[in-house]
């Protein structure tokens, strides 16, 4: 995954480092150096365990778990990620939008794995599953959007395809590396889902007008109709007394 097409067919480049980008890779390097300085109970505390959420209601962890990382090679691949499909969604739909996608891709990842495994003591850690659902998302918008992976080009929307495959068939594993992986298909699967429900495209979401904004046009198409009918009425005061023979001229 090391380069893709930029903005066109023929062209190859990097994308950019956008804001939200850049500081949710920050976020997740301190927390990694954090996690090598700090006793290990830092990373149970703030690690996702489906058991310590169910028994102890240890509920910040649907949300911290995702900028906790395991080895060098997890969080460099995660933040490969993150930078290489997340620059472009933050560009095409805004910091807002692309962070509340974010995390409602991670933290939806987390309650899927607690509700199937709600007694499970295994612990996860890492953003693999808002980087899965923003994978989706990149392949949604951009399907022939060239990715090479080593040094094969694959179709944006194939390269998920085979991603999410593998996911799947590697949660069927009885491993403890299963676990991991149902967060990854949960990621993607609350990505769809809300872009979906939001009907979001590669363009910025329109915005609808809430209901005191609405209140404020109609008032103020109400304001113009008025001033403009005063205006008709002076117009027309003004012609008559001018000219009475033109009284009943509009």
């Amino acid at each position: 995954m090391s380069r893709y097409y930029r903005y066109t067919s023929s062209g190859i480049g990097f994308p950019r480092w956008t804001p939200t980008v850049k500081a949710l890779i920050i976020a997740c390097v301190i927390t990694w150096v954090v996690q090598i300085i700090a006793p290990f109970e830092f990373t149970q505390r703030f690690g996702l365990t489906p058991l310590d959420v169910t028994r102890n209601l240890s509920i910040w962890q649907l949300g911290t778990y995702i900028f906790l990382h395991g080895n060098f090679t997890h969080i460099l691949f995660n933040m490969l990620g993150l930078w290489m499909f997340g620059s472009e969604l933050e560009l095409t739909w805004g910091a807002r939008q692309f962070t509340k996608f974010f995390f409602i891709c991670g933290i939806g990842a987390g309650i899927l794995m607690v509700l199937l495994s709600p007694s499970d003591p295994r612990m996860t850690i890492g953003a693999s599953g808002s980087i899965y659902g923003v994978l989706l998302a990149f392949a949604m918008l951009f399907p022939d959007r060239i990715i090479y992976y080593i040094i094969f080009p694959i179709p944006a929307k194939y390269f998920a395809m085979i991603m999410g495959g593998m996911a799947f068939f590697s949660s069927l594993s009885t491993t403890g590396g299963g676990v991991a992986h149902v967060a990854h298909l949960g990621g993607m699967l609350c990505g769809y889902v809300y872009i979906k429900a939001r009907r979001l495209s590669p363009h910025r979401p329109i915005r609808r007008p809430g209901l005191v904004a609405t209140l404020r046009g109609r008032y103020t198409q109400w304001q113009r109709a008025r001033l403009r009918r005063k205006f008709d009425v002076y117009y027309n005061q003004r012609h008559r007394d001018d000219d009475p023979g033109q009284r009943w001229k509009n």
